[in-house]
C-alpha cells in the first residue's frame, strides 16, 4: 500500500512538471513567431509567467467557493447531520489534520462526493443526500476517508492549481490563434525585415503548437486526476484500515447509474466517481476517474479477498431522506 501511494505521489508531480513545460513551451514558441529572437520568447514567457501567478492567487482563494455553489450544496451542523458529521471529526483525527473540514450536502439522490479548498485548515468534503442514504456507516467511513486523503495528500491544492495552468494555456492558446489568423502576425512580421523564411516557419510551429497545447494540457490534467483517486483509495485505506468498507461504497456507487444533475465538466473530476458518466465501467484518455472496478479489485487485494466480500456488511444501509423531487 505504501508503494503505491509513493508511486502515485511521483507520477503526479511528473505530470504537473508536464504541465508547466507545456506552459513554457507555449509561451516561448508564440513569443518568438510574433516578435522574433529568443529575446521575443522569453520576453513573453515572462508576461505569461506573472499571469499565471496572478490567476493562480485567485483560484487559489477563491476556487472551492465557486465549486460549492455551482455544485449546489449547503453547509451543515452537527445537529442537521449527526452520523456525517461524526464520521468526518473521526476521520479528521485519524489524519492528523488540525481542524475538521466543513461539512456539506448535496441534494441529489446520485451518490457521490468530493473535497475542496486550499489546504487542511481550508478545506470542505461535500456529499450527497444518495451517498448517505445508500451507505452504511462502515461504507461511508470509507468514502470520507478517501476525501479526507485528498485534504491530507494536499491534492485539494493540486487539482485547483492544475485546473487553473490548464485554463490559462487553452486561453493563451485561443488568443494566439485569433491574433494569428485575423491578421495580427501578418502586420507584426510586416515591419520586421529580418523575418524571412524562418519566421513562417516558426509561425507555423506556433499555430501547430496552439491547436494541440490544450488538448495535450487536458489529457495530462486528466492522467493527473486519474493517479490522485489511486492515491486517495489508497491513504483512506490506511485511515480506516478496512479496504472493504470503500471497496463496498465504490461497488454501490457503480451500480447506480444517474448522473449527478448539479456535475459538469469542469467539477467533475473532484467527485469520487465520475458524476456523468451512467457507465464507469471503462475509462478513456479523456475520463476523469480510473476505472471504477478496478479500483475496487486493488482495494479486495489490499483486503485480501476476493469479489465475494462485496455482499452487504453486518450494518444495513441506513435510511435517510430523499432529496425533493
Amino acid at each position: 500500500m505504501y508503494e503505491q501511494i509513493r508511486r502515485n505521489r511521483r507520477a503526479s508531480w511528473l505530470l504537473m512538471g508536464l504541465v508547466v513545460a507545456l506552459l513554457a513551451t507555449l509561451g516561448y514558441v508564440i513569443g518568438v513567431a510574433y516578435w522574433g529572437g529568443s529575446s521575443g520568447g522569453l520576453g513573453l514567457l515572462s508576461v505569461f509567467g506573472i499571469v499565471a501567478i496572478v490567476w493562480s492567487l485567485i483560484g487559489y482563494y477563491s476556487g472551492d467557493k465557486m465549486v460549492l455553489t455551482v455544485s449546489g450544496a449547503h453547509q451543515v451542523t452537527h445537529d442537521d447531520e449527526p452520523r456525517l458529521y461524526n464520521i468526518v471529526e473521526e476521520m479528521t483525527i485519524a489524519a492528523g489534520l488540525p481542524q475538521a473540514p466543513a461539512v456539506y450536502v448535496i441534494e441529489e439522490d446520485a451518490p457521490n462526493a468530493f473535497a475542496t479548498g486550499r489546504d487542511p485548515r481550508h478545506a470542505t468534503i461535500a456529499v450527497t443526500r444518495g451517498l448517505m442514504r445508500v451507505l452504511n456507516r462502515e461504507e461511508l467511513q470509507g468514502v470520507v476517508a478517501h476525501e479526507m486523503s485528498h485534504v491530507r495528500n494536499y491534492d485539494i491544492r493540486f487539482a485547483t492549481l492544475v485546473g487553473i495552468l490548464v485554463g490559462l494555456i487553452a486561453l493563451i492558446a485561443d488568443f494566439f490563434l485569433r491574433l494569428g489568423l485575423f491578421g495580427g502576425f501578418g502586420r507584426r512580421r510586416g515591419g520586421d525585415s529580418g523575418g524571412g523564411g524562418g519566421g513562417v516557419i516558426m509561425f507555423g510551429v506556433a499555430v501547430l503548437l496552439a491547436i494541440a497545447a490544450p488538448l495535450a494540457a487536458s489529457m495530462v490534467q486528466l492522467a493527473i486526476s486519474r493517479r490522485r483517486e489511486y492515491l486517495a483509495d489508497a491513504s483512506g485505506v490506511e485511515l480506516t484500515r478496512n479496504p472493504l468498507g470503500l471497496a463496498r461504497a465504490l461497488d454501490k456507487i457503480a451500480a447506480d447509474p444517474q448522473p449527478l444533475l448539479h456535475a459538469n465538466r469542469a467539477t467533475a473530476h473532484l467527485f469520487i466517481a465520475n458524476p456523468l458518466r451512467k457507465t464507469r465501467e471503462k475509462t478513456g484518455a479523456f475520463d476523469t476517474h480510473p476505472p471504477i472496478r478496478q479500483r475496487i479489485t486493488l482495494l479486495l487485494e489490499m483486503a485480501h479477498v476476493g469479489p465475494e466480500a462485496l455482499a452487504a456488511g453486518p450494518e444495513g444501509p441506513v435510511p435517510g431522506p430523499v432529496a425533493p423531487a
